[in-house]
């Protein structure tokens, strides 16, 4: 008797000792849109060269295969529009999981990689959000991170073996058995103890499965009174496969499995949404059911490969025989050979398995005894000291790679920039900057690598991904003397790379004021604000806007990477310089149609349109020949499609330049850029600023100031008196100018002019800059809206 219960503690230790070798990856995927079906399987070639293959129904949407011999596949998982692959570099450790985005019309945005760093060893996906699990830290890491950011957030302390992904939740099984649940599903949310061993999740519901295969569901009615091993769980359906290795299917409008395949052997079967696959265990071919075009042709590949590879596996598992056709020397494809049925083994015989002997027993001692209850004992002895060295070997090695792990990402500087209320002179700033040091605090999670949201807009792969090292560098440490200016989200410094380009580099704060809720709100909006530049500028193309280079996503470092624009902002220019060739009114309209041409892209050709919402002057750049463009997309949002709609949101933006029509009814448009604009122009013709104090030292608004000369056809008593007075041939257009200003600060967005009114208007007034004005009246600057 205590033989069996050293025997099961025994068996509990080994499993845990193996676990980061078990692999939970699926080799088939299924995405389901509203009028196409997409189901793709890894395959193997004969070399043992790993390949995906993907299907349509109906025929329509064409994956671009990636097949290289220096990469082979490792899982894939799939969901609405989207199928993510992750790959093992044959010459590094880490993993690279790429992703395909397509639309319900089938049209490819292309492939685009979306991590890359240290492997997975489990990787799952709801409907549209995709988890897995770090093999060498075991972080839940999840994305698209800024819409699941708190469900990542809340598992980061917990150990999970396995994890099951739904629609707007992850549940995550615990080593002790237990199962976790987070997210925005109040049927599934929350702890469930029990002693299971593994879970699923559908599109609302989930299901786990002891260690003795009963079967217990949340957010399902009535599931079957059955025992399976594996569980496959779709939108109000569900199916699983017996220990017999036979699958039956239950759920809504009574939906079962098809008659011809009642009596077929499966050793793994997958599900999304409508749609449920199964791997056949006598050939290993691929059938599908739950439409009418899969129900009338079952066949999808005829042969894939059922399963992960990996060289050991749990204690209930054996290696599927002749799967050591798909899998490297020395891997296998481990199943749950409980009460199985074996049918006739495939045509090619698996490799003779490894035998590993890391602990011997010792000899029969002197004099031939052979008691039985001396060798179990040494026996259990041994091998519970064997397992527990390793065991904590690894807890130890766990450890040091997570303190370790981060060194060299945060570098103390001339003043911390976590201290945002205070100046960056204060404290030890100076020793730091001469003595930099590594942060010892473990760093908070960091945002995902590559965001999932560029691969869905397709068109990032231009950015660059720039080494800490190489931007520290560059900075000095990022060093006060390369400090040039503050964003939505950081301070910016100028940088010289190793190939001399002159770059901006605008690092992110991270918050450490002591009240937790305070400091995570802010936390959470440096954070949006970083990830908004980063997919507004990596899909946004024009003269007239900053272009990003690139970034740096390094533990709890949040980098991005711009050209550098050499002559600086235009509030400088307007406010702070005494001298600038900016000191005549045609290269003001001509900085200021710059400006509006940018933001005419934003709100009229790109799709779906942008509202910048940070429109001042020191958010226009001008480069080296004195074009300007708009930067700082921190704020942006996707705006409405037309004019009519709005988005309702707390008001965001800056003081002076926020449009008062948004923050009293927080309902934004563009048209609230459109006033922010209108600040700017405000500014070049009166050279005050945004915000300012009058004689009496109160503070004033410019449009306050100078809108009652412009309609009162007095503006000349408001120009800038820096700049000399305007030429016969410039006044008509200062003026016409001051009077498409006063249109833009109207407290009536519909009153507005759009921004092709502006563009259109401002050109005008170049043009009579330029040459002989034709007449400009004002009547031609209203708003047509």
């Amino acid at each position: 008797m205590a033989f069996l219960f050293l025997r099961t503690i025994l068996s509990l230790l080994l499993f845990l000792s193996s676990f980061p070798s078990i692999l939970s990856l699926s080799t088939v995927a299924i995405s389901e849109t509203s009028n196409h079906t997409l189901i793709c399987a890894l395959g193997r070639t004969s070399s043992r060269q790993t390949f995906l293959n993907c299907s349509s129904f109906p025929a329509g949407i064409q994956i671009p295969v990636l097949n290289n011999s220096s990469f082979s596949y490792s899982g894939i998982v799939a969901g609405d529009g989207f199928v993510s692959a992750l790959m093992s570099l044959s010459s590094s450790s880490n993993s690279t999981i790429v992703s395909w985005r397509f639309s319900s019309n089938g049209s490819i945005t292309g492939y685009k990689r979306i991590y890359e760093g240290p492997a997975f060893r489990v990787l799952e996906a709801g409907n549209s959000l995709t988890c897995g699990i770090v093999d060498a830290t075991n972080r839940l890491e999840c994305w698209p991170r800024r819409k699941f950011k708190s469900i990542s957030a809340h598992a980061q302390n917990l150990n999970f073996s396995s994890i099951a992904v739904g629609e707007d939740f992850v549940c995550g099984l615990l080593r002790i058995g237990n199962i976790n649940c987070f997210g925005n599903n109040p049927l599934v949310n929350g702890s469930h103890e029990g002693n299971f061993s593994m879970i699923a999740a559908g599109f609302r519901h989930a299901c786990a499965l002891t260690f003795d295969y009963e079967l217990q569901c949340w957010g399902e009615s009535e599931p079957p009174r059955d025992k399976f091993k594996l569980l496959a769980l779709g939108e109000n359906r569900s199916c699983g496969l017996r220990l017999n290795d036979t699958v039956v299917c239950w759920g809504q409008n009574n939906f079962s499995l098809q008659e011809s395949l009642k009596d077929s052997y499966f050793v793994n079967i997958e599900a999304k949404r409508n749609i449920f696959c199964g791997v056949r265990k006598e050939n290993y071919s691929l059938v599908c059911w739950g439409n009418e075009i899969l129900d009338s042709n079952l066949t999808v590949f005829d042969e894939v490969i059922p399963g992960p590879c990996t060289n050991s596996c749990q204690n209930t598992h054996a290696m599927l025989a002749g799967s050591g056709k798909f899998c490297p020397q020395g891997f296998f494809i481990c199943h749950d050979n409980t009460n199985t049925i074996t049918p006739p083994p495939p045509t090619v015989p698996p490799p003779p398995a490894q035998p590993l002997a890391p602990c011997r027993p010792p000899s029969t001692p002197p004099g031939g005894s052979t008691s039985s209850e001396w060798s179990n004992k040494m026996i259990a002895f041994l091998v519970v000291g064997c397992v527990g060295s390793t065991v904590l070997l690894l807890a130890a090695g766990f450890f040091v790679l997570r303190y370790c792990k981060c060194r060299g990402c945060r570098v103390h500087d001339s003043g911390r920039l976590d201290e945002t209320g205070a100046p960056l002179e204060q404290g030890t700033g100076q020793q730091q900057q001469q003595h930099p040091q590594i942060e010892q605090a473990p760093p908070p999670p960091v945002l995902e690598k590559r965001l999932s949201q560029l691969a869905s807009m397709g068109n990032a792969g231009h950015l660059e991904e720039f080494p800490l090292q190489l931007l520290l560098q560059a900075t000095n440490n990022f060093s006060e003397d390369h400090k040039v200016g503050t964003g939505s989200f950081g301070s910016v410094y100028r940088g010289t790379l190793e190939d001399g380009r002159e770059v901006a580099i605008k690092r992110a704060e991270t918050s450490s004021t002591s009240s937790y809720a305070i400091g995570t709100r802010r936390q959470e909006d440096k954070d949006n604000a970083f990830i908004n530049e980063l997919e507004s500028l990596s899909r946004l193309h024009h003269k007239n806007l900053i272009r990003l280079l690139g970034f740096c996503e390094d533990c709890n470092e949040r980098v991005l990477v711009y050209e550098y624009l050499s002559n600086g902002t235009l509030h400088d220019h307007l406010h702070k310089l005494q001298s600038s060739p900016l000191m005549s009114w045609t290269a003001r309209i001509k900085v200021a149609l710059d400006a509006a041409r940018g933001i005419e892209y934003l709100h009229e050709y790109a799709v779906p349109p942008v509202i910048h919402r940070d429109i001042k002057s020191s958010n226009i750049l001008l480069d080296s020949s004195w074009n300007a463009k708009v930067s700082d997309f921190g704020l942006s949002l996707m705006g409405p499609d037309d004019e009519e709609s709005h988005l309702s949101l707390r008001a965001a933006g800056t003081v002076g330049y926020m449009d008062p029509e948004y923050y009293r009814l927080q309902q934004l448009t563009t048209k609230s850029d459109v006033y922010s604009f209108g600040i700017v122009l405000l500014e070049l013709l009166s050279g005050i600023k945004a915000i300012h104090k009058n004689e009496n030292g109160t503070p004033r608004n410019v449009v306050d100031f100078v809108v009652p000369f412009i309609v009162h056809d007095e503006i000349h008593r408001a120009l800038d008196s820096r700049v000399p007075p305007p030429t016969p041939f410039e006044i008509e257009a200062v003026a016409y100018v001051g009077y498409l200003a006063a249109d833009c600060v109207t407290l009536d967005g519909r009153d507005r002019p759009p921004m092709t009114e502006i563009v259109n208007s401002l050109e005008r007034a170049l043009a009579a800059c330029l040459v002989h004005p034709t007449s400009l009246s004002r009547s031609t600057t209203g708003s047509s809206t």
